[in-house]
């Protein structure tokens, strides 16, 4: 049904006018909607950037056309068909009736017309919000394209309408509060997502809150701060979904999925899962990510199980078994002097590392990198570091190995005979504080072994594939 044009000022005739007759159609004729595959709901007249337009709306677009009159006393008139413009409905978060104020007013004025609020794609994988107004005084006119906008708005189904919220006020710079409420919350309030925010106080704030949530009164859970950050809320997200199941807070062979997505704001100091899901670290890029519903992402998760036992620790040597992927039940082991081994079920991407450390994983892959670094001279070990932050191949040393797999088991390797001075060394080291594992800059007490294993598409991300983003184009045949 096509709505009324209602009220709105007469342009002047421009200069040149004869010559746009000759490229232009009738106000009165509306597109055919065979030729843009779609029908019209609404059309009619706002004035766009000081210029009165055509505007027709469709459940998929809105477009408008400059109109000039015809001659000097503007009988009639004409759309420059030509001088086209048009928004896709999917990349619109908000629509408001705007109206003018007086200060310390809060409600009525007078109405000027509709504001659309838009997700507009920058470079570099940076998204921004920008706003389009449609002036009309007609009151009749703009609630009626105003309850059309909102209807389509809310057909789409993935956009949160509900969101629990984590900020850490320690990440990085302890920056993570401001980053909140001067770029996330107003952009939450825009788009009319209701949040419910709690600020941790300690760590393991947020798994405490969250093995206690209602998480169905939320259409999804976000973090603000560091990948510290994240990997607690996915803990929480995880075990709440492991209790809720009735299977308890052990170590689970076979978790439950998360019942709702995790939202990733960085605001911490490398953000490698924010830079992976987004392309960038960005809180505004990453906030619209979650206002459109984007969540096209599911990652896998990987969980450590420890077995506690007492054994020695032997400096730098390991037995390694891995399960590659694809097998059923066949292990690879390899021993030897280690100066690092790195375990990753994504991309890592960050600043410091475009390429990513892990350049051949994927978020849903349903795989990870595992890379050993053999024992070798402090200069080479600094040369295969100082390679992430290029483009080059930091894996192209022959003490580096690489392998993609499913399943690790990680063991230190008992000396005997001429060891034994060592052995008893180091197991009173251990006793004095000094444990067998450092795992991300945590000390794990008396684990003899160290099982790691994916578990794939646990949690449903915002954001995108990171095989559509421009940052992750480069790829590499190392892994």
């Amino acid at each position: 049904m096509l709505g009324a044009a209602g009220p709105f000022l007469r342009p002047q005739r421009r200069a040149g006018a004869e010559e746009r007759r000759r490229r232009v159609a009738p106000l009165a004729a509306s597109p055919p909607p065979a030729e843009r595959g779609e029908e019209p709901l609404l059309r009619g007249i706002f004035e766009i950037g000081k210029r009165s337009c055509d505007v027709v709306l469709s459940a998929r677009r809105l477009r408008w056309s400059p109109i000039v009159p015809e001659s000097p006393a503007g009988d009639s008139s004409t759309v420059l068909q030509d001088e086209e413009e048009i928004i896709e409905m999917k990349d619109v978060f908000s629509v408001k009736l705007k109206r003018r104020r007086f200060v310390g007013q809060k409600k009525g004025g007078t109405l000027l017309g509709i504001t659309i609020f838009k997700c507009l794609h920058k470079e570099e994988n940076k998204l921004t919000d920008c706003a389009v107004h449609l002036n009309n005084l007609s009151e009749d006119h703009c609630n009626s394209w105003f309850r059309h906008l909102k209807e389509i708005l809310n057909g789409f189904q993935n956009r949160p309408k509900s969101l629990k919220v984590f900020v850490n006020p320690s990440s990085h710079k302890r920056e993570a509060t401001h980053v909140y409420y001067e770029k996330v919350a107003p952009l939450f309030k825009l788009a009319d997502i209701k949040t419910d925010v709690t600020v941790t106080e300690y760590e393991g704030h947020a798994l405490s809150v969250l093995k206690e949530c209602e998480l169905q009164a939320f259409d999804g859970v976000v973090c603000v701060g560091g990948d510290g950050s994240v990997s607690e809320v996915a803990h929480g997200l995880l075990l709440k979904a492991q209790i809720d199941a009735g299977k308890g807070t052990d170590y689970i062979p076979a978790p439950v999925r998360a019942s709702v997505p995790l939202g990733v704001i960085p605001a911490g100091t490398t953000n490698i899962l924010a830079h992976t899901l987004y392309g960038i670290k960005h809180a505004v890029t990453a906030t619209l990510h979650i206002v459109m519903g984007q969540r096209n992402v599911n990652y896998h998760f990987y969980l450590y199980k420890f077995h506690r036992k007492t054994v020695m620790k032997t400096t730098g040597r390991r037995k390694r078994k891995t399960k590659k992927k694809g097998s059923k039940d066949q292990w690879h082991k390899i021993q030897g002097h280690f100066l690092n081994v790195s375990i990753m079920a994504i991309p890592c991407l960050c600043s410091m590392a475009p390429r990513g450390l892990a350049p051949n994983t994927r978020l849903n892959n349903g795989s990870m990198a595992l890379i050993v670094v053999q024992n070798t001279s402090r200069t080479e070990f600094i040369k295969h570091l100082k390679r992430y932050a290029s483009v080059k191949n930091q894996f192209n040393f022959p003490f580096v190995e690489t392998y993609t797999v499913q399943e690790v088991k990680l063991q230190p390797r008992c000396k005997s005979g001429l060891d034994a001075k060592e052995n008893t060394y180091l197991n009173a080291t251990s006793a004095e504080g000094n444990y067998p594992w450092n795992i991300d800059g945590d000390l794990m007490e008396e684990a003899s072994e160290v099982h790691v294993r994916v578990h794939p598409q646990l949690i449903n991300l915002y954001g995108v594939n990171t095989d559509d983003l421009e940052s992750s184009k480069a790829t590499c045949n190392c892994i």
